[in-house]
């Protein structure tokens, strides 16, 4: 069972409560376009939200896995250039390095190469205004990342869900630092738009009293009271919860529901887990899902920022979104004012223009 049913349809209203601006900041994004979706994240406080749009933040970093690819089709031969050495046999028979090569091309090449292309052209770009990225600008990032995800084991765990490795993301992390370098001069936000984005979102930057709880639920009293007899007798929550569980999206995080407020879970849970002490673990509660042990693990008092709590991530907010905006024509200028020399490109065309039918072509006398 998934936890979702203990939720209200309260809280699927406040996501659909996003700003324009928001959503603008939560695009995809590859290297062809930078989008600071993370720090319009970080404006909202509930940590479920977070959690869910920070996973679409490592989206475009996936697509530089593909960067792999091309790294080893370098490793083999140079690009084009004919070498039948055999890098495996079969029964006698031979598999090159033109056959892997080919292979991985076809497979690939053509978008990785492309990747590869642009990332060349930001390097570039970057040595040219003389802006460099520190392995400080790249924790920091990272850093605010582990915000806005509740923590550094839940970032890990959404990095492995996306086949990727922290090394990964850091890696992907340099290049939105780099971009951001490069155009922010270009950007202009004054305390004015500063004050007007506060204004029209200070709904959005309030956040309500909040409890975290982690809980079992099972189908009848009776395993309830059971399984509340093992914790009293000093059994762990976590691994009952792993064990017994029905819900099965909380059993595999030891129960833990992570922070919620007010209206976001169904009534009787709610009010037990808000009565309860820290690590205080509950009687049976019955509800329409059946009965849940409760252990209130975490709490957060109600915030309402001010302005001037909110000022710089707004400013940064504003500034990455200027970034945004601007990345897209600054890549396309780059690209368009460079001399580029796609070698599979002109083959695909060559290719193309070898395998049209003679029957087609027309010719005049």
């Amino acid at each position: 069972m998934d936890n979702k049913p203990l939720q209200n349809d309260n809280e699927e209203e406040k996501k659909d409560s996003l700003t324009e601006e928001q959503e603008t900041a939560q695009q995809e994004t590859s290297p062809e376009t930078v989008v600071q979706e993370e720090n319009a994240e970080k404006l909202a406080d509930d940590n479920s939200e977070v959690t869910t749009k920070g996973k679409s933040s490592l989206v475009w970093m996936i697509v530089s896995g593909v960067l792999a690819v091309i790294l080893i089709i370098v490793l083999i031969k140079p690009p084009f250039g004919g070498d039948n050495e055999a890098v495996a046999s079969v029964n006698g028979t031979k598999i090159t390095k033109d056959d892997l090569y080919n292979e991985l091309v076809a497979l690939g090449g053509t978008s990785t190469l492309d990747n590869m292309i642009t990332m060349e052209l930001i390097d570039q770009a970057a040595a040219e205004a003389n802006v460099s990225i520190t392995e400080e600008d790249v924790n920091a990032e990272i850093e605010s990342l582990k915000t806005q995800f509740g923590g550094e084991e839940a970032l890990n765990s959404a990095l492995a869900q996306s086949g990727m490795t922290l090394d990964d993301l850091k890696e992907n992390t340099e290049i939105q630092v780099k971009i951001r370098k490069i155009l922010e001069p270009q950007t202009t936000v004054t305390d004015e738009d500063i004050s007007t984005y506060y204004e029209e979102n200070k709904d959005s930057f309030a956040t309500p009293e909040q409890v975290r709880a982690s809980h079992i639920l099972v189908a009848t009293k009776e395993e309830a009271e059971a399984i509340k007899k093992e914790l009293d007798g000093g059994a762990d929550f976590a691994t009952l919860a792993s064990e017994k569980s029905t819900d099965t999206a909380s059993a595999a995080n030891g129960g833990d529901l992570g922070f919620f407020g007010e209206g976001q879970m169904v009534e009787e849970f709610e009010k037990a887990a808000f009565s309860l002490e820290i690590n205080e673990i509950s009687e049976p509660v019955k509800s329409d899902h059946g009965y849940h042990i409760i252990k209130k693990t975490d709490y957060k008092e109600a915030t309402d920022p001010t302005l001037e709590d909110k000022k710089e991530e707004i400013r940064k907010l504003l500034v990455d979104q200027q970034v945004s905006e601007l990345s897209s024509t600054w890549l396309s200028d780059l690209r368009s004012n460079a001399k580029i020399i796609n070698k599979l490109e002109e083959e695909e065309t060559t290719q193309s223009t070898d395998s049209t039918d003679p029957s087609e072509t027309t010719t005049t006398e």
